[in-house]
């Protein structure tokens, strides 16, 4: 039944791979449910009040819906799209809708204006207009997309597990570990985890990558235990480790479950923001989410596609306009959960290394973070320098497809090259892919090949132009 569901064997899978593709999606992203809290738990709206209204922070239901409502989509990606993709709150997202919107306004009129946004483009896709748009963006630029993806999801790795750090001065906005020096016992965790991965692929063992981030976590446990390094930060006393671990401090957990608490589903007024923010800053809001949220995911589902080889000739997907519904509805989901606007996440390349290529892994993945809301304390075992050599691993094999690019096309290469280095170098898919896309047209109308561009294509390349300009619109308008 579920190789006929899910097309394991047509798509060269096994239900083990599946099952192992899953869960090691879920390590490399299950940081999500420690980090979003300390980014909108944290956070005071314009009222200086705490997310749910309080005076105090509730870190433990910000946690929990954030792993209910990922769960949840990611099940529903699974079943309806059959992709290997997972869904989480997205990161940089939520960091625009803590400081940009909820500082304006209070928080629940924030989620309302997260709500509309994923009303949009859910709108877009049953219109055919997301999907359109999809098939409209040239087979090449799609491959410059997940090679530059590749380069991004490696570097999160890398600086996650502070193998990269920024500097706090210097001519170089980033450097080798603590000001050029690799230090503390984390970082030799994420070496070992990384080159036992290595090991591992180039000996074909099954699992490499889960057998990976397993040995690393045990390792680290012991490095611990015996040594007691510390996080990194301390949030309590604002001190800085640069030998301690990056966010969860490994440890064999004391308590295995608690309760969730799920008490912030639908606290979020839909149309009260505009009574708080005059009604062009409200759309430059949704604006700013809708490009953002509509591109990277774009950019996430060709880069899983290409990886996973489940691309046509052209580029495109199976099932992508079921694909691009799921995420459409994950943003309502995360702005009714209270918990900012949900998106694909790029980490699900990590499941699709380990061999991942139906929704079956998203359903282990999706059981896995619904797990998590009674099983919290043990996604705390695993600290990020275990986790993220997978994502180094995953970023080499998504580089590989750079062969495909023809660099002898100044009209794709160009704009190719500039996808590729934008991603990592700005932190940002959506500007990688808005400096590929709008390049990419101006260079075919001055080569006077205008008949070449897709309609669609041209305007969303004027609507990155007005999200690049963003901040003197605003300033214009203000």
């Amino acid at each position: 039944m579920l190789d006929s569901y899910f097309k394991i064997s047509e798509r060269g899978s096994t239900v083990g791979r599946e099952v192992r593709g899953g869960v090691v999606t879920f390590f490399t992203m299950a940081y999500i449910v420690a980090l979003n809290p300390l980014i909108i738990g944290l956070s005071k709206d314009g009222d200086g009040k705490f997310l749910g209204g309080g005076d105090a922070p509730n870190l433990a239901a910000v946690a929990a819906m954030t792993a209910l409502v990922a769960g949840v989509l990611t099940i529903l990606m699974g079943v309806v799209g059959n992709y290997p993709l997972a869904l989480a709150t997205g990161l940089g997202l939520n960091t625009f809708v803590a400081v940009g919107i909820a500082s304006k306004m209070s928080w629940a009129d924030a989620m309302g204006l997260v709500v509309i946004e994923g009303i949009i483009i859910t709108v877009l896709v049953l219109t055919g207009f997301r999907t359109a748009v999809f098939r409209a963006v040239p087979a090449q630029l799609k491959i410059a997309v997940s090679v530059g993806i590749g380069l991004f999801i490696a570097l999160i790795g890398l600086v996650d597990a502070g193998f990269v750090r920024k500097t706090g001065s210097g001519p170089v906005p980033v450097t080798l570990g603590d000001n050029g020096t690799l230090v503390g016992w984390p970082i030799i965790v994420f070496a070992c985890g990384l080159a036992l991965m290595i090991i591992l692929m180039v000996k074909k063992v099954k699992g490499a990558l889960l057998i990976g981030i397993a040995s690393a976590t045990v390792f680290a446990i012991v490095i611990e235990s015996a040594l007691k390094i510390g996080p990194g930060f301390n949030g309590a006393t604002g001190a800085v480790n640069p030998k301690g671990w990056g966010l969860n401090v490994p440890a064999v957990p004391t308590t295995v479950v608690a309760t969730p608490d799920f008490s912030l589903f639908g606290n979020f007024n839909l149309l009260g923001s505009f009574d708080r923010i005059p009604l062009i800053a409200a759309i430059l809001f949704i604006f700013t989410l809708l490009l953002s949220d509509f591109f990277d995911t774009v950019g996430t589902v060709t880069a899983i596609g290409h990886e996973a080889g489940l691309v046509d000739k052209d580029g495109n997907i199976p099932n992508n306009d079921r694909i691009l519904l799921v995420d459409s509805l994950a943003a309502v989901a995360g702005g009714a959960g209270s918990i900012s606007s949900n998106t694909s996440y790029i980490e699900s390349a990590a499941g699709v290394g380990e061999g991942a290529r139906t929704g079956l892994a998203s359903v282990v993945t999706g059981v896995m973070f619904l797990l998590t809301t009674f099983f919290a304390p043990l996604v705390a075992v695993i600290p990020y320098e275990a986790a993220t050599p997978a994502l180094v691993i995953v970023g080499f094999l998504m580089m590989t497809q750079i062969k495909h690019i023809d660099w002898a096309d100044y009209g794709i290469a160009i704009p190719a090259f500039l996808t590729i280095i934008l991603m990592p170098f700005t932190y940002n898919i959506s500007v990688g892919i808005g400096a590929g896309f709008i390049t990419h047209v101006g260079i075919r109308l001055v080569q006077g090949r205008r008949k070449e561009l897709h309609p669609l294509l041209q305007l969303v390349a004027v609507l990155f132009l007005v999200y690049f300009l963003m901040s003197p619109i605003n300033t214009w308008i203000s």
